[in-house]
């Protein structure tokens, strides 16, 4: 194999595709990127897998001779990473093992206009493969819906292994939008999508591939992973989802993301959400949210707890925090109360945080009822975000 292109695709695609290797292999040529080189197309693909998630990914390049071959992708991600700017060449070559019966190995050289290195691989054969859907209809996905559907609700799935099908997100595919929902047993996000094509986009795709309602639930990691790709891709393209058994997998162009689907039945969370409130509290979004990080900092010393005291007489709330041994802290916001308002109640400061993060409205709408019932968080304008918390129950 030998091939040469540029050092910016070659580092990209690397550091792409090896946030699919894992830093704990189970097997040696796990830890390793397959890379593949194609003379009659001129394209490079690059392949990693933990098998559990998959990355492959190729780019052009000016292949002069076809081949394939592993190599450790730590090492050669920092290797390239570190090298100027410009043509990089590589090829490979095989060496016999120096004692008798030795298996042979293979070295890959690298050289760039400053110089040359050369890397350890394994046998391409060695290498497991992707998990490949080939029949049923790919159904086509604005990259825009996606994103904001991850974005809102990434943070509260679970990063317990052990509750599985709460390490990752539900989504609810339907004709016109995706619902995306997470859970931890502690707080709960919904994003909903609209995902209506223009005129173009459905004459440019078969009947057939249009959504029709279906439920997944894809792991948090698969979808992080899936995020940075269209980030990085910055292109209006939809990305193309294929579903088959256990599998399910996300095309971007010349990427591929592959991952297991979680098995088990996802927790009926719509049936979490109360339907009626006893008070609302509409507050500015960026202030609450810089009083909450200000008293953070003592919060953080006592089990991340705050207290919220709702005052509607002075049309106020006020957040608390007293840290043995430490201090203690209080900051008063302004809001528009309504209701029979509960006198006081507390949160994880973080999980508050982490919702408030995740909304771009200018103001948010807070739903209560007790000191004990779950509490709503959802943005006044804007995407349909609905965001549930459950307080913190208070000593006596």
């Amino acid at each position: 194999m030998k091939l040469v292109c540029a050092q910016s695709d070659l580092s990209t695609n690397l550091s792409l595709v090896s946030r699919a290797v894992p830093s704990r292999p189970t097997h040696p040529v796990l830890a390793n990127v397959l890379l593949t080189a194609d003379e009659e197309t001129q394209q490079v693909q690059l392949t990693g897998f933990d098998l559990s998630v998959g990355i492959r990914t190729s780019f052009a390049a000016q292949v002069e001779e076809s081949g394939e071959i592993t190599l450790p992708a730590k090492i050669l991600n920092e290797i390239v990473s570190r090298m100027p700017e410009g043509q990089i060449t590589l090829e490979d070559r095989a060496e016999d093992g120096e004692s008798e019966g030795a298996e042979t190995s293979i070295i890959a050289t690298l050289t760039s206009t400053s110089g040359s290195y050369t890397v350890r691989g394994m046998e391409a054969a060695d290498f497991p493969a992707l998990p490949v859907i080939e029949e049923g209809e790919a159904i086509y996905l604005p990259a825009e819906a996606l994103i904001e559907g991850v974005r809102g609700c990434l943070f509260a799935s679970s990063p317990d292994e052990t509750k599985q099908v709460l390490t990752g997100v539900h989504l609810t595919l339907q004709q016109d939008g995706i619902e995306f929902a997470a859970t931890d047993g502690h707080r709960l996000a919904v994003v909903e999508t609209v995902t209506n094509a223009s005129e173009d986009e459905e004459e440019e795709y078969e009947e057939g591939s249009k959504v029709e309602e279906l439920e997944v639930t894809v792991p948090a990691r698969a979808l992080r992973e899936l995020e940075r790709m269209i980030g990085m891709r910055q292109s209006p393209e939809p990305v193309a989802l294929h579903l088959d058994g256990g599998q399910i997998v996300f095309e971007l162009g010349s990427q591929r993301l592959t991952s297991r689907k979680l098995e088990g039945l996802y927790p009926n969370y719509r049936m979490l959400i109360p339907n009626q409130f006893l008070s609302e509290i509409n507050l500015e979004r960026r202030r609450l949210l810089s009083a909450l990080e200000r008293i953070a900092v003592l919060a953080d010393q006592k089990n991340h707890i705050v207290k919220c005291t709702v005052d509607s007489d002075s049309q106020q709330i006020y957040l608390s925090v007293e840290a043995q041994d430490v201090g203690s802290g209080r900051e008063a916001l302004p809001a528009e109360i309504s209701g029979d308002e509960p006198k006081e109640i507390a949160f994880n400061v973080r999980y508050l945080m982490d919702i408030l993060k995740t909304m771009s409205s200018s103001e948010v709408t807070v739903k209560l009822n007790d000191m004990t019932s779950p509490v709503i968080l959802t943005p006044l304008s804007g995407q349909k975000q609905t965001f549930l918390v459950m307080p913190v129950q208070l000593r006596a």
